[in-house]
């Protein structure tokens, strides 16, 4: 989700990679499913890591008494993680192939580190799955299976991993495929594909596997150069959300006055008729300036400057949307919450709010339940919503906010709550819908005014 961005990079050093196609990838497993590895096999055998970093990665394999080259070394890179054997943070690795330019996101499997994975998987086009032949399918699958749904990843790849300790049986792989299945069919739909691999040897992640002639599928590597991405973004509803007002200080551009940021969904043209919000201002698109020239039409996710036909007083966090599609304008907004806080979230609590590049303030009105998110059981009696608990909530903002629902386009149904005492992000938000406080709601004057 946009809001919840940690760090973005749409384009690698290497000029040949610059125009490629981004695929964002996450991991999701078990301890011990080989997550890493998984990774650390993708990196090497697509000659993504230099030889001084493959020579250290041999030695600390030697130092652990392993007898081979420990390739997980790659991405745990935290000490706690090198002397537990465990991935704890979210790890990013970059890297690109001939077809296409790719940021992993390795996330731990722990059920503590729930809002780790969440932060991992939050702006991902594909989700990786790892189940391990020998175990199957098993609850922190489903845990995981589930998170990728209430995020609405498009793409669910499910990497079952460790054939080579089932001595490459077939049946074991199909059993696994079944019942996956049947956990994705009570789901949001995916686009589902499995793997069988062996990540450790190198099975079907990169080359084709000599152990598993029975499969007849992609490796892991072709399905992830050649998946269909083009229509996760939203095409359709024009969002540009202003991050900065671009004024230059010389006789040249003295009357140049453009809006830079990047475009959240729809495709925007030269004289195309738009609004600005809050404002609800119309007029028609002047130019789509960037560094490379001038464009007459820009989409979703490119970065641009627009210039407009009017004089409009726009700032930071203001929004030009589409004449014809406008999105919902709401100060009462209903959402789907993972709790990311030490401190527990409390009815009637004041928090920061960051939504695209717009900042204002909320109270939260109301805890409808806790969603337990092995089950997705909802959980009306306990409302404690702790560290890792996945929740839904209802909030009031001082300001209206002009959003649109997550499952339609993620980055303009995504928000942050934020601590304002430390200015720690402590919730991500998954908005469902604007609403209509009810009877039993948290007064405002409960809890005092915003």
């Amino acid at each position: 989700m946009g809001a919840i961005d940690v760090v973005e990079q749409d384009t690698f050093s290497s000029a040949g990679y610059l125009n490629m196609e981004l695929l964002r990838l996450s991991t999701a497993g078990s301890v011990d499913d080989g997550k890493s590895t998984l990774i650390g096999r993708l990196l090497y055998d697509t000659k993504s890591i230099f030889e001084d970093q493959y020579a250290a990665i041999e030695e600390s394999s030697h130092k652990r008494g392993e007898d081979y080259v420990n390739l997980a070394l790659l991405t745990d890179g935290l000490r706690a993680e090198r002397e537990q054997g465990i991935t704890i943070d979210v790890a990013y690795r970059y890297f690109a192939t001939p077809k296409r330019k790719f940021i992993i996101a390795d996330t731990p499997g722990h059920i503590q580190y729930t809002r780790n994975m969440v932060t991992g998987a939050s702006t991902a086009n594909a989700a990786l799955i790892l189940i391990d032949a020998r175990k199957g399918v098993i609850e922190q699958t489903c845990r995981h299976a589930i998170i990728a749904s209430v995020l609405r990843i498009p793409h669910l790849i499910v990497c079952v991993n460790k054939m080579d300790l089932v001595d490459w049986d077939q049946k074991v792989f199909e059993k696994i495929k079944a019942d996956f299945e049947a956990l994705a069919s009570k789901l949001e739909g995916f686009d589902l594909h499995f793997i069988p691999m062996s990540a450790l040897l190198g099975d079907n992640v990169v080359d084709d596997s000599e152990n598993m002639r029975w499969y007849r599928g992609l490796t892991l590597l072709g399905l992830l150069e050649t998946i269909y991405i083009a229509s996760d973004i939203n095409r359709t509803d024009c969002r540009f959300p202003v991050q900065y007002v671009i004024r230059p200080q010389s006789a040249e551009y003295h009357d140049y006055r453009g809006y830079a940021g990047r475009i959240a969904g729809g495709i925007f043209r030269v004289g195309q008729r738009v609004n600005v919000l809050p404002s609800g201002l119309a007029t028609r698109i002047k130019s789509i300036d960037t560094l490379d020239g001038s464009l007459q039409q820009a989409f979703a996710p490119m970065s641009v400057v627009i210039t407009l036909e009017d004089e409009i007083d726009i700032s930071r966090g203001d929004l030009i949307v589409g004449d014809e599609d406008l999105p919902i304008v709401s100060q009462d907004i209903e959402l789907t919450v993972c709790w990311l806080g030490a401190r527990p979230l409390q009815p009637g609590g004041k928090y920061a709010v960051r939504h695209t590049t717009r900042d204002t303030r909320a109270i939260v009105k109301q805890i409808r339940y806790k969603i337990d998110i092995s089950t997705m059981e909802k959980i009306e009696d306990d409302i404690t919503i702790a560290a890792n608990d996945v929740a839904r909530i209802k909030i009031r903002t001082t300001t209206p906010l002009a959003f649109d629902k997550y499952n339609r386009n993620r980055t303009m149904g995504s928000l942050i709550l934020i601590d304002e005492a430390t200015n720690v992000t402590v919730g991500a938000g998954m908005i469902v819908s604007p609403t209509q406080l009810v009877t039993g709601d948290v007064n405002v004057a409960d809890g005092g005014t915003i």
